[in-house]
């Protein structure tokens, strides 16, 4: 009889899993920064919670605190050879819990290289929408909040010991 790798019978495997998550993250991040380029383009900001969250928008062409806006080309490369090791890593996944890190790592490293590669001002030198701000401390987005979260679960799981997949027992 087969193992059955799916998640309470639906069949689908934790690469499957891994890959609906991202899709998830991806299309969140993209359609919330449609709505932010589309809503906030004209100057306005809108309070959310006053001193502590704000919206507007901010075209990014830096990483995080737009350290290294010169470079931008360097950031695309990065983001496409995370996607690149995450597709690759997850082929051993086994745990729900590294199925839903490497997920959400995923989904915010596809979204982010998407702006790269294909908003203005140039292919590969986009500048990555963001548009929630946190008070004076940076302005973000949704793939933000996805990769600082898995980060953050990734370090847990890292530190608890817990494998990405089953270890290979010494014959």
């Amino acid at each position: 009889m087969p193992e059955n790798h799916g998640a309470r019978g639906t069949g689908l495997r934790p690469y499957g899993w891994m890959l609906v998550l991202a899709a998830a993250v991806l299309l969140v991040d993209q359609a919330s920064k449609l709505w932010a380029v589309s809503a906030l383009s004209d100057g306005r900001n809108i309070t959310v919670i006053p001193g502590l969250i704000e919206l507007r928008l901010l075209l990014n062409p830096g990483a995080a605190f737009s350290i290294g806006e010169g470079v931008t080309w360097v950031f695309t490369l990065t983001a496409a050879a995370a996607v690149a090791g995450i597709l690759y890593a997850g082929r051993r996944l086994h745990s729900p819990a590294w199925t839903a890190v490497l997920g959400g790592l995923l989904g915010g490293a596809t979204s982010h290289l998407l702006d790269r590669l294909f908003r203005p001002p140039a292919f590969a030198r986009g500048h990555v929408v963001d548009f929630i701000g946190y008070g004076d401390l940076f302005v973000g987005n949704v793939a933000d909040i996805a990769l600082t979260l898995s980060c953050a679960f990734l370090f847990l799981l890292t530190v608890r010991g817990v494998p990405l997949a089953p270890v290979a027992k010494e014959s």
